[in-house]
């Protein structure tokens, strides 16, 4: 969230449109005219804004707009966008692994089972690499068990390794989300990673979804989660920040 008194808006130097900070990226130049994503807003020196998304920050190093805002030569390696997407990951994956120390995740497909039936989940992790009879499984009874609205919390971004990563485990394929604030640290995490992607259907949503699922024609993406405030990412550098 941005500090009292500091603007709740910001130029996108991409697209030159207004908005919320929240909605956009800042970046700033470190010692060395390196241009650096600063996810936290909390670095020193002047920062420039981009929209938080893979397009609008790929435009903004194409068209070398970067050193137009800072009135410097900078200095980019090739694959901003990629960079910026790899941080928002490592978060995602570092709120998974701070919600299992939390006590807020069960692994397993049995284990996701019996928190579907008991009412617990709260949204459902899959890895990508899991069988597509399996997924389908339990995101039914998740729907059956939650209703409509628990088809946008069915998440299926991360990699077996990463969730392996996350749990401290091995082949780590289905788990469940149960109540908590870590738990919708998660999932604001994944969100923003999904609008950064600019995905229709950030969270996994099964495209199996019918009229049936879900009468009332309302597709369930991470627009309906609010953005997260101002995030820690691994590697990132922290610092005072000045603008």
């Amino acid at each position: 969230m941005p500090r009292k008194n500091e603007p709740q808006t910001r130029t996108c130097i991409a697209s030159r449109e207004t908005r919320p900070v929240e909605a956009l990226l800042r970046f700033v130049l470190d010692p060395e005219g390196e241009v650096v994503p600063d996810l936290r807003r909390r670095l020193p020196g002047r920062g420039v804004w981009v929209s938080a998304n893979r397009a609008a920050v790929a435009l903004a190093e194409k068209r070398r707009l970067f050193a137009r805002a800072f009135k410097a030569d900078v200095k980019i390696a090739p694959g901003l966008s990629d960079r910026v997407e790899a941080l928002y990951m490592e978060g995602a994956v570092a709120a998974l692994s701070f919600a299992r120390k939390a006590g807020e995740v069960v692994t397993g497909f049995t284990k996701v089972e019996t928190a579907i039936a008991s009412g617990k989940a709260i949204a459902l992790i899959h890895a990508a690499e899991a069988a597509e009879d399996g997924v389908e499984k339990l995101d039914r009874a998740f729907r059956r068990q939650g209703g409509v609205a628990s088809a946008h919390r069915s998440v299926r971004i991360f990699s077996s390794a990463q969730l392996d990563l996350a749990f401290g485990r091995t082949n780590v394929i289905h788990a469940a989300l149960l109540a908590g604030r870590a738990s919708h640290n998660v999932l604001e995490r994944v969100a923003a990673l999904a609008r950064f992607r600019e995905e229709d259907g950030p969270l996994g949503v099964d495209p199996q979804v019918s009229d049936e699922d879900d009468p009332s024609g309302t597709f369930y993406g991470a627009e309906l989660i609010d953005p997260p405030p101002a995030m820690g990412l691994p590697g990132e550098p922290v610092g005072p920040k000045t603008e």
